[in-house]
Protein backbone atom coordinates (compact mmCIF):
# COMPACT_ATOMS: atom_id res chain seq x y z
CA UNK A 1 0.00 0.00 0.00
CA UNK A 2 1.57 3.33 -1.09
CA UNK A 3 1.58 6.39 1.13
CA UNK A 4 -1.44 8.09 -0.42
CA UNK A 5 -3.48 4.89 -0.10
CA UNK A 6 -2.37 4.57 3.53
CA UNK A 7 -3.37 8.18 4.20
CA UNK A 8 -6.78 7.60 2.63
CA UNK A 9 -7.28 4.41 4.65
CA UNK A 10 -6.24 6.08 7.90
CA UNK A 11 -8.55 9.05 7.21
CA UNK A 12 -11.56 6.80 6.64
CA UNK A 13 -10.84 4.86 9.86
CA UNK A 14 -10.89 8.16 11.77
CA UNK A 15 -14.00 9.40 9.91
CA UNK A 16 -15.94 6.19 10.57
CA UNK A 17 -14.46 5.41 13.99
CA UNK A 18 -14.03 1.78 13.00
CA UNK A 19 -11.52 -0.54 11.29
CA UNK A 20 -14.34 -2.81 10.16
CA UNK A 21 -16.44 -0.05 8.59
CA UNK A 22 -13.42 1.35 6.78
CA UNK A 23 -12.49 -2.12 5.53
CA UNK A 24 -16.04 -2.71 4.27
CA UNK A 25 -16.24 0.68 2.56
CA UNK A 26 -12.87 0.26 0.82
CA UNK A 27 -13.48 -3.45 0.15
CA UNK A 28 -10.32 -4.54 1.95
CA UNK A 29 -9.73 -7.49 4.30
CA UNK A 30 -9.92 -6.48 7.98
CA UNK A 31 -6.49 -7.97 8.59
CA UNK A 32 -4.96 -5.88 5.78
CA UNK A 33 -6.39 -2.71 7.30
CA UNK A 34 -4.91 -3.48 10.73
CA UNK A 35 -1.54 -4.33 9.19
CA UNK A 36 -1.48 -1.13 7.13
CA UNK A 37 -2.08 0.98 10.25
CA UNK A 38 0.62 -0.90 12.18
CA UNK A 39 3.10 -0.28 9.34
CA UNK A 40 2.09 3.39 9.19
CA UNK A 41 2.59 3.82 12.95
CA UNK A 42 5.97 2.05 12.73
CA UNK A 43 7.10 4.29 9.87
CA UNK A 44 6.04 7.48 11.69
CA UNK A 45 7.27 6.29 15.08
CA UNK A 46 4.08 7.36 16.90
CA UNK A 47 0.83 5.80 17.98
CA UNK A 48 -1.99 7.17 15.83
CA UNK A 49 -5.12 5.50 17.21
CA UNK A 50 -6.72 4.57 20.53
CA UNK A 51 -8.47 1.25 20.01
CA UNK A 52 -11.38 0.02 22.12
CA UNK A 53 -13.86 -2.79 21.57
CA UNK A 54 -16.52 -0.32 20.40
CA UNK A 55 -14.75 2.61 18.81
CA UNK A 56 -11.49 3.93 17.41
CA UNK A 57 -10.31 7.46 18.22
CA UNK A 58 -7.19 9.31 17.07
CA UNK A 59 -4.46 10.11 19.56
CA UNK A 60 -3.17 13.68 19.74
CA UNK A 61 -0.51 12.78 17.17
CA UNK A 62 -3.15 10.89 15.18
CA UNK A 63 -5.42 13.94 15.04
CA UNK A 64 -2.57 16.13 13.81
CA UNK A 65 -1.65 13.54 11.17
CA UNK A 66 -5.30 13.18 10.16
CA UNK A 67 -5.62 16.92 9.47
CA UNK A 68 -2.48 16.89 7.33
CA UNK A 69 -3.73 13.81 5.47
CA UNK A 70 -7.04 15.53 4.73
CA UNK A 71 -5.31 18.53 3.23
CA UNK A 72 -2.85 16.45 1.18
CA UNK A 73 -5.55 14.13 -0.20
CA UNK A 74 -7.80 17.04 -1.09
CA UNK A 75 -4.95 18.88 -2.81
CA UNK A 76 -4.12 15.76 -4.84
CA UNK A 77 -7.76 15.23 -5.85
CA UNK A 78 -8.19 18.87 -6.81
CA UNK A 79 -4.95 18.94 -8.81
CA UNK A 80 -5.84 15.75 -10.69
CA UNK A 81 -9.40 16.92 -11.20
CA UNK A 82 -8.32 20.17 -12.87
CA UNK A 83 -6.33 18.34 -15.53
CA UNK A 84 -8.59 15.32 -15.81
CA UNK A 85 -11.68 17.46 -16.39
CA UNK A 86 -10.15 18.82 -19.60
CA UNK A 87 -9.88 15.33 -21.03
CA UNK A 88 -12.94 13.57 -19.72
CA UNK A 89 -16.37 14.08 -18.24
CA UNK A 90 -16.87 14.18 -14.46
CA UNK A 91 -17.26 10.67 -13.14
CA UNK A 92 -17.65 8.76 -9.90
CA UNK A 93 -20.11 8.64 -7.00
CA UNK A 94 -21.67 11.68 -5.33
CA UNK A 95 -23.27 11.04 -1.94
CA UNK A 96 -25.84 13.67 -0.98
CA UNK A 97 -28.63 14.16 1.53
CA UNK A 98 -31.69 16.20 0.56
CA UNK A 99 -34.70 17.49 2.47
CA UNK A 100 -37.56 15.21 1.40
CA UNK A 101 -40.30 17.57 0.19
CA UNK A 102 -37.82 19.80 -1.65
CA UNK A 103 -36.28 16.79 -3.34
CA UNK A 104 -39.65 15.43 -4.47
CA UNK A 105 -40.90 18.81 -5.68
CA UNK A 106 -37.84 20.40 -7.30
CA UNK A 107 -35.07 17.84 -7.79
CA UNK A 108 -36.06 14.19 -8.27
CA UNK A 109 -38.40 14.90 -11.22
CA UNK A 110 -35.36 16.26 -13.11
CA UNK A 111 -32.90 13.44 -12.38
CA UNK A 112 -33.18 12.17 -15.96
CA UNK A 113 -31.88 15.53 -17.14
CA UNK A 114 -28.85 15.30 -14.82
CA UNK A 115 -28.08 11.74 -15.92
CA UNK A 116 -28.27 12.70 -19.59
CA UNK A 117 -25.84 15.56 -18.96
CA UNK A 118 -23.44 13.57 -16.73
CA UNK A 119 -23.88 9.85 -17.51
CA UNK A 120 -20.70 8.84 -15.67
CA UNK A 121 -21.81 10.23 -12.29
CA UNK A 122 -23.57 7.88 -9.87
CA UNK A 123 -25.79 9.55 -7.28
CA UNK A 124 -26.45 8.09 -3.84
CA UNK A 125 -29.31 10.16 -2.40
CA UNK A 126 -30.60 10.19 1.16
CA UNK A 127 -33.93 11.87 1.88
CA UNK A 128 -33.77 13.06 5.49
CA UNK A 129 -33.65 16.30 7.43
CA UNK A 130 -31.50 15.08 10.31
CA UNK A 131 -28.22 16.41 11.62
CA UNK A 132 -25.43 14.71 9.69
CA UNK A 133 -21.70 14.49 10.31
CA UNK A 134 -20.68 14.84 6.67
CA UNK A 135 -17.05 13.83 7.18
CA UNK A 136 -17.77 10.81 9.40
CA UNK A 137 -20.58 9.57 7.15
CA UNK A 138 -18.76 10.28 3.89
CA UNK A 139 -21.46 12.64 2.56
CA UNK A 140 -20.31 15.11 -0.11
CA UNK A 141 -23.01 17.74 0.44
CA UNK A 142 -26.47 18.30 1.93
CA UNK A 143 -29.41 20.53 1.04
CA UNK A 144 -30.91 22.22 4.10
CA UNK A 145 -33.45 24.92 4.98
CA UNK A 146 -32.91 27.72 7.48
CA UNK A 147 -29.80 29.61 8.47
CA UNK A 148 -26.76 27.29 8.68
CA UNK A 149 -25.62 26.90 12.29
CA UNK A 150 -22.62 24.56 11.87
CA UNK A 151 -19.49 26.69 11.46
CA UNK A 152 -17.54 23.64 10.24
CA UNK A 153 -19.56 23.69 7.01
CA UNK A 154 -19.44 25.95 3.98
CA UNK A 155 -22.88 27.13 2.93
CA UNK A 156 -24.02 28.37 -0.47
CA UNK A 157 -27.52 29.86 -0.47
CA UNK A 158 -29.43 28.74 -3.54
CA UNK A 159 -33.08 29.67 -2.88
CA UNK A 160 -35.49 31.67 -0.74
CA UNK A 161 -38.84 29.96 -0.15
CA UNK A 162 -41.96 32.05 0.46
CA UNK A 163 -43.88 30.90 3.55
CA UNK A 164 -47.57 30.93 4.43
CA UNK A 165 -49.60 30.59 7.62
CA UNK A 166 -52.66 28.43 7.08
CA UNK A 167 -55.24 26.07 8.57
CA UNK A 168 -57.85 23.71 7.17
CA UNK A 169 -61.30 24.86 6.14
CA UNK A 170 -62.77 22.48 8.72
CA UNK A 171 -60.65 23.94 11.53
CA UNK A 172 -61.60 27.53 10.64
CA UNK A 173 -65.29 26.62 10.50
CA UNK A 174 -65.04 25.22 14.03
CA UNK A 175 -62.78 27.84 15.61
CA UNK A 176 -63.23 30.96 13.51
CA UNK A 177 -60.87 33.08 11.45
CA UNK A 178 -58.37 35.09 13.53
CA UNK A 179 -58.36 38.80 12.68
CA UNK A 180 -55.56 40.02 14.94
CA UNK A 181 -52.42 38.59 16.48
CA UNK A 182 -54.25 38.53 19.83
CA UNK A 183 -57.00 36.41 18.21
CA UNK A 184 -54.33 34.12 16.78
CA UNK A 185 -52.86 33.46 20.24
CA UNK A 186 -56.16 31.83 21.29
CA UNK A 187 -55.87 29.16 18.57
CA UNK A 188 -53.98 25.87 18.43
CA UNK A 189 -51.20 24.64 16.17
CA UNK A 190 -49.64 21.60 14.68
CA UNK A 191 -46.20 22.18 16.17
CA UNK A 192 -43.09 21.39 14.16
CA UNK A 193 -40.12 20.05 16.12
CA UNK A 194 -36.77 21.45 15.05
CA UNK A 195 -33.39 19.73 15.28
CA UNK A 196 -33.21 20.66 18.98
CA UNK A 197 -36.45 18.78 19.66
CA UNK A 198 -38.29 22.01 20.55
CA UNK A 199 -41.36 23.35 18.76
CA UNK A 200 -40.56 26.13 16.33
CA UNK A 201 -42.48 29.40 16.82
CA UNK A 202 -44.70 31.07 14.27
CA UNK A 203 -43.04 34.17 12.86
CA UNK A 204 -44.71 37.29 11.46
CA UNK A 205 -43.16 40.39 9.94
CA UNK A 206 -45.29 43.34 11.12
CA UNK A 207 -44.21 46.82 10.02
CA UNK A 208 -40.64 45.61 9.66
CA UNK A 209 -40.55 44.00 13.11
CA UNK A 210 -40.28 40.25 13.53
CA UNK A 211 -42.85 38.88 15.98
CA UNK A 212 -42.73 35.31 17.30
CA UNK A 213 -45.75 33.42 18.65
CA UNK A 214 -45.89 30.01 20.31
CA UNK A 215 -49.24 28.21 20.19
CA UNK A 216 -50.33 25.13 22.13
CA UNK A 217 -51.40 22.16 20.09
CA UNK A 218 -52.62 18.59 20.29
CA UNK A 219 -49.85 17.16 18.10
CA UNK A 220 -46.17 17.81 17.34
CA UNK A 221 -44.27 16.34 14.38
CA UNK A 222 -40.75 16.34 12.96
CA UNK A 223 -41.75 15.54 9.38
CA UNK A 224 -42.79 18.02 6.69
CA UNK A 225 -45.21 15.43 5.30
CA UNK A 226 -46.77 14.89 8.72
CA UNK A 227 -46.92 18.63 9.32
CA UNK A 228 -49.15 19.26 6.29
CA UNK A 229 -51.18 16.08 6.84
CA UNK A 230 -52.07 17.03 10.42
CA UNK A 231 -53.08 20.49 9.26
CA UNK A 232 -55.35 18.99 6.59
CA UNK A 233 -56.87 16.81 9.32
CA UNK A 234 -58.01 19.97 11.15
CA UNK A 235 -55.50 19.83 14.01
CA UNK A 236 -54.48 23.50 13.89
CA UNK A 237 -52.38 26.14 12.15
CA UNK A 238 -49.07 25.56 10.42
CA UNK A 239 -46.47 27.84 8.85
CA UNK A 240 -44.83 26.19 5.88
CA UNK A 241 -43.17 26.92 2.52
CA UNK A 242 -45.85 27.86 0.01
CA UNK A 243 -44.80 25.23 -2.55
CA UNK A 244 -45.54 22.47 -0.04
CA UNK A 245 -49.20 23.46 0.47
CA UNK A 246 -49.95 25.29 -2.80
CA UNK A 247 -52.26 22.60 -4.16
CA UNK A 248 -54.37 22.60 -0.98
CA UNK A 249 -54.63 26.39 -1.01
CA UNK A 250 -55.86 26.25 -4.61
CA UNK A 251 -58.38 23.51 -3.83
CA UNK A 252 -59.70 25.39 -0.79
CA UNK A 253 -58.82 22.59 1.64
CA UNK A 254 -56.46 25.03 3.37
CA UNK A 255 -56.86 28.79 3.80
CA UNK A 256 -54.09 31.35 4.33
CA UNK A 257 -54.26 33.93 7.12
CA UNK A 258 -52.31 37.15 7.61
CA UNK A 259 -50.75 37.25 4.12
CA UNK A 260 -49.78 40.88 4.82
CA UNK A 261 -47.65 39.64 7.74
CA UNK A 262 -45.95 36.79 5.92
CA UNK A 263 -42.69 35.69 7.58
CA UNK A 264 -39.35 36.25 5.91
CA UNK A 265 -38.63 33.75 3.12
CA UNK A 266 -36.91 30.56 4.26
CA UNK A 267 -33.31 30.27 2.96
CA UNK A 268 -32.17 27.02 1.36
CA UNK A 269 -28.44 26.24 1.19
CA UNK A 270 -26.06 23.59 -0.07
CA UNK A 271 -23.60 22.70 2.69
CA UNK A 272 -20.26 20.89 2.50
CA UNK A 273 -17.21 20.56 4.79
CA UNK A 274 -14.86 23.54 5.17
CA UNK A 275 -11.74 21.52 4.55
CA UNK A 276 -13.04 19.77 1.46
CA UNK A 277 -12.39 21.13 -2.02
CA UNK A 278 -15.27 20.32 -4.32
CA UNK A 279 -14.33 17.62 -6.80
CA UNK A 280 -15.52 18.14 -10.41
CA UNK A 281 -18.38 15.66 -9.93
CA UNK A 282 -19.61 17.36 -6.75
CA UNK A 283 -19.17 20.81 -8.29
CA UNK A 284 -21.38 20.01 -11.30
CA UNK A 285 -24.01 18.45 -9.03
CA UNK A 286 -24.10 21.59 -6.86
CA UNK A 287 -24.46 23.77 -9.96
CA UNK A 288 -27.32 21.57 -11.14
CA UNK A 289 -29.01 21.92 -7.74
CA UNK A 290 -28.79 25.69 -8.19
CA UNK A 291 -30.63 25.31 -11.52
CA UNK A 292 -33.32 23.11 -9.99
CA UNK A 293 -33.98 25.42 -7.06
CA UNK A 294 -33.93 28.62 -9.15
CA UNK A 295 -37.68 28.21 -9.81
CA UNK A 296 -38.35 28.14 -6.05
CA UNK A 297 -37.38 31.76 -5.36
Amino acid sequence: MDRLDAMHLFSRIVDLGSFTKAADELQLPRASVSLAVQQLEARLGVRLLHRTTRHVNPTQDGQAYYLRCQQILQDVEEAEGVFRSHAERPRGKVRVDLQGTQALHFILPRLGEFHARYPDIELEIGLTDRLIDLVREGIDCVLRSGEPKDSSLVGRRIALLAQVTCASRDYLQRHGLPRTLEDFRTHQAVNYLGASGRALPFEFLIEGEKRRVHLPGPVSVNSAYGYAACCLAGMGFIQAPRYHVEQYLHSGELAEVFPEWAPEPMPVSVLYPHARHLSPRVRVFVEWLVECMAVAS
